[in-house]
């Protein structure tokens, strides 16, 4: 699996209105590209645009894989809401993508994964038996489950404590090695522990935020990191 460079340039507007850009994004074939900003400034936009889906928004630009057109194929997406089958299992929620495709489903793989987010116990449960946190962890195997090269995460950590998001970002960083990640969040300390780049999306462009010294993933108590979380911090605050 190669994983492309993905480019984003231009610009948006809802009913006339500016919603973001110009600008210019590019996700590093291979790495976290994660992608801060206030609400409402469109980053979920972004997401949906790459993906293929409709957005509301009327969109002037550019988006392309290596220079050329992203097919569908290349690409998984996990959005806000955890979108799960209220009538499947867990289980049948995690193999839904093949099974939609019209494939058989990796029964073996989707129970590792379900495994890995600890929920191995609910995989014969339905979704309205789960805790909000549980059903975004389902969300995750589910995109975790697709295997593509170019994977678009929206807040996929959001309703999670602490530690378990800790643990779903280690799960999620290692299973996606060599991929394409565009990560949008809220959280300063999720960007600078999981970003090779960091950014902050504002109305008018995109401003590039220095990222700790070395690799990701970055321990969560490393001082370096610590210092880059708070200066995205300080940087948002000005920004609202």
């Amino acid at each position: 699996m190669s994983a492309p460079a993905i480019r984003v340039s231009g610009q948006a507007e809802i009913g006339g209105a500016p919603l973001f850009g110009p600008l210019d994004l590019t996700l590093e074939p291979g790495g976290w590209t994660c992608l801060l900003g206030p609400s409402g400034v469109g980053k979920s936009t972004i997401l949906r645009l790459i993906a293929g889906l409709d957005t509301g928004a009327t969109f002037t630009g550019q988006i392309t894989a290596n220079g050329g057109p992203l097919a569908p194929s290349q690409l998984a997406y996990m959005a806000q809401d955890d979108l799960l089958l209220p009538w499947r299992s867990v289980l049948g929620n995690v193999m839904l993508g093949a099974e939609l495709r019209g494939q058989k489903a990796e029964r073996a793989r989707a129970e590792k994964l379900l495994s890995d987010v600890g929920l191995t116990a609910h995989s014969d449960k339905r979704p309205a038996a789960l805790s909000g946190g549980q059903r975004q962890r389902v969300a995750l195997a589910r995109t975790l489950m697709e295997d593509r090269p170019v994977v678009l995460l929206d807040e996929p950590f959001s309703a999670l404590d602490a530690r378990t998001r800790a643990d779903m970002q280690d799960l999620a960083f290692g299973l996606l090695a060599g991929r394409s990640v565009l990560l949008v969040t809220h959280d300063p300390a999720e960007a600078a522990r999981l970003g090779h780049r960091i950014f902050v999306l504002e109305s008018h462009g995109l401003a590039q935020m220095p990222t700790p010294p070395g690799a990701p993933l970055r321990a969560v108590d490393d001082p370096a990191l610590l210092t880059a979380q708070a200066q995205l911090l300080q940087h948002l605050r000005r920004k609202a």
